[in-house]
């Protein structure tokens, strides 16, 4: 089949999706892009440019057998706007994240029509395709709250016109690369530990809805108690930052091996396998490809118990037992408490079981699944 592809922002998860999907996929993807900047920008003029852009190319003979687009195009607007042959394409949008639930500081920040513009992106689709469960349910959830607002003339129907045509398609990960990079030592038990001290791998952006504070916090405990630690924080960096970032480079100088953005995707996975556990203190996530990626390089994940990452371990870890082991009750005592027996005692083989459910996200079977959600379409 040919793809009709539009990516109003391709950068970050974005690109990495769509690159991720086209090197498996069997179908034949045309792309469409707009660099990965001014985001507000984007969303506005998009469905103008596209549009353009695509009418040229049907003038030229181009065809395609469907449309495919993020939540980023005003898919509605496009729509309008595009040659009648493209309005009659089956139509799939993607949602990486959503502006009715995209956390801000204030609520007050919140621009009202691109919460609309989502709204409509779906209702104008045919199949509306979630990166989680949970980002489906809270798109969901967040409409209704939205269009109640509305002083009259309140669509609430649409909430279950957009849930029926809605499913749910993980983006994929690539395997790891390069294998644990971590020394280890053979105790007397026979046992695999890794040789103290361990590395604990914060990977986020440096942004408040990530929660840094509370990750500082736990760490600040577990030092005050004497632990023997490294720290590998990494991520995307912003002009504006938590200030918290500032005063934890020097409160924790003794302890940290790697510090901001990575330059390469190398460097990246380097960071991810030389790490042992993996934290998370996100206070908005709406999959977490991030945390997926460490534990398929081997990270003991330890989870706050919200947002996605329930079901992530539900899906990695048959065992319900087992599974109470990576999540915490999202507090930073909670955290803290999860962390010091694991700095003190790193037995591998009884911390972390076999990721024999790992594949399921490997972009080969994510892949195979997504192309025959296109062709059922």
């Amino acid at each position: 089949m040919r793809v009709l592809t539009l990516e109003s922002y391709y950068g970050g998860s974005h690109k990495a999706f769509l690159d991720g999907w086209q090197s498996h996929s069997g179908h034949d993807f045309s792309l469409l892009t707009l660099p990965p900047s001014k985001w507000k920008w984007r969303m506005r003029h998009a469905a103008i440019s596209f549009a353009q852009q695509v009418n040229a190319l049907v003038k030229s003979g181009e065809k395609w057998d469907v449309l495919f687009c993020s939540d980023m195009l005003n898919l509605a607007e496009f729509c309008g706007l595009a040659d009648e042959s493209i309005r009659r394409l089956p139509k799939v949008v993607y949602f990486h994240e959503n502006q009715l639930s995209y956390p801000v500081q204030v609520e007050s920040e919140r621009d009202y029509q691109y919460c609309m513009t989502n709204i409509t992106t779906a209702m104008a689709a045919d199949a509306v395709w979630f990166n989680s469960a949970f980002h489906r349910d809270e798109f969901l959830d967040a409409i209704g709250v939205f269009l109640k607002r509305m002083p009259d003339y309140q669509p609430l129907e649409v909430i279950e016109q957009i849930r029926q045509k809605s499913s749910i398609h993980p983006p994929g990960i690539d395997p790891a690369k390069r294998g644990r990079v971590r020394s280890v030592a053979k105790t007397a038990c026979t046992c695999t530990r890794f040789a103290a001290p361990v590395r604990i791998l914060w990977a986020a952006r440096w942004e408040h809805d990530k929660n840094p504070e509370d990750f500082f916090a736990a760490m600040k405990l577990l030092k005050e108690k004497g632990a023997d630690f490294r720290l590998n924080i990494i991520g995307e960096q912003f002009r504006d930052q938590p200030e918290v970032f500032d005063w934890a480079k020097k409160y924790f100088a003794d302890h940290i091996d790697r510090w901001g953005y990575q330059s390469s995707r190398g460097e990246y996975e380097t960071a991810l396998a030389e790490s042992d556990i993996a934290v998370s203190t996100a206070n908005h996530e709406f999959f977490g490809i991030g945390m997926l990626e460490a534990i398929a390089a081997g990270c003991y994940p330890l989870l706050p118990n919200r947002l996605s990452y329930p079901s992530i371990i539900q899906s990695l870890v048959e065992d319900k037992n087992q599974q109470q082991a990576f999540l915490y009750d999202g507090t930073v005592k909670g955290l803290a408490t999860k962390l010091e027996p694991l700095v003190k005692d790193t037995d591998t083989a009884r911390a972390w079981p076999t990721l024999q459910n790992i594949p399921q996200y490997l972009w080969p079977q994510r892949t195979e699944q997504m192309d025959k959600a296109l062709i059922k379409l």
